[in-house]
């Protein structure tokens, strides 16, 4: 068996220990013996072992309680560095041809934008627009698989938008990833960093908060709050500013919850043609798609289709060879 995690946390331990038993992921706590009335849980952290074929799955569900106990995020392989400023990680995304800095804590990149930038078919003299950039995670993915790419990011918090520009600098894409702090809501602020000239853009791609405000327990940490529920601008103001901002027959590329697939599609077709929705598939038999991508062309008028999309897991948790050459050997995604 390999070991997921270490925690003090209880309430994470029971959650977590539930969230692998409904994956059919065997799993064992070390030091279980140990009494939570005597306060001891503080001193010894149990941890929490589990079959070395759902590994890879059971990071993923521990990276969706939020924890940085993991270790390692899905898709993404430790790269820690001495000197390295408290509250940050040093990670890497597709097998280590993107260094990515980011919070050690709160929100965290997983694959979603690592598939984002597998599904732009972007070409080398292309400039794409990447709405909602954070620490550049999806911009240096693009620039990886595709020398040559300029990918301007705009990001509303300021914090994540300087780590995306010294993320840009480590990875040798300076000049050509370009993040600036900036709110799709407020048209006159992106003025002032070059962002007013609508259309301008061959591709734009997003990953918008996916629950609406008020939906559900929002994450006390802000930074993951704000992130994965929406704030002033909703999900038709997201789609409104990427349609805005690519050229006509450009594409525009989202990844979203697929439960809010009508709500994406009732605010896309009526600007974009050509969608192709691509489902993420988790792999066991039987199980909805939660994730999808959703792709249109401006002012294009081909019928929306249904792509067969990506099983991301086999039937152990571990990601299918499809998931892992995206994953890991930065091959495009075929919509």
């Amino acid at each position: 068996m390999m070991e997921l995690t270490r925690t003090n946390d209880p309430v994470l331990l029971s959650w977590l220990m539930v969230q692998l038993e409904a994956e059919g992921i065997g799993a064992v706590v070390f030091d279980a013996h140990t009494s939570i009335m005597e306060g001891s849980i503080g001193a010894i952290p149990r941890r929490v072992m589990v079959v070395e074929e759902g590994l890879e799955r059971a990071r993923i569900i521990l990276a969706e309680a939020g924890n940085s106990g993991a270790g390692v995020e899905p898709g993404l392989s430790p790269a820690l560095s001495p000197g390295l400023s408290p509250g940050l990680s040093n990670d890497a995304l597709l097998d280590g041809r993107v260094k990515l800095l980011q919070p050690a804590k709160g929100y965290r990149a997983a694959i979603d934008p690592v598939l984002l930038a597998a599904a732009v078919d972007a070409k080398e003299t292309d400039m794409v627009l990447d709405a909602g950039a954070g620490a550049g995670a999806a911009a240096l993915c693009l620039a990886a698989r595709v020398c040559g790419v300029r990918v301007r990011g705009v990001e509303i918090d300021g914090f994540l938008a300087g780590l995306a520009m010294r993320n840009a600098e480590a990875n040798g894409r300076a000049g050509h990833v370009d993040v600036i702090q900036g709110d799709i809501l407020d048209s006159p602020g992106l003025d002032a960093f070059g962002l007013d000239m609508p259309g301008g853009f061959d591709h734009v791609m997003a990953n918008p908060p996916y629950y609406k405000a008020g939906s559900g327990n929002v994450s006390p940490d802000p930074a993951k709050a704000a992130a994965t529920f929406e704030g002033a601008a909703a999900l038709g103001d997201w789609i409104d500013f990427c349609v805005k901002m690519v050229r006509p027959k450009g594409a525009v590329t989202l990844i979203h919850h697929a439960e809010r697939l009508d709500e994406l599609l009732s605010h896309m077709q009526r600007r974009l043609g050509e969608i192709v929705v691509f489902p993420l598939w988790p792999g066991r038999a039987g199980r909805p798609s939660k994730r999808v991508i959703v792709r249109g062309l401006k002012g294009a008028a081909a019928p929306m289709r249904m792509a067969k999309g990506l099983t991301l897991h086999d039937d152990g948790g571990a990601f299918t060879p499809e998931a892992q050459a995206v994953l890991r050997d930065a091959q495009a995604l075929i919509l």
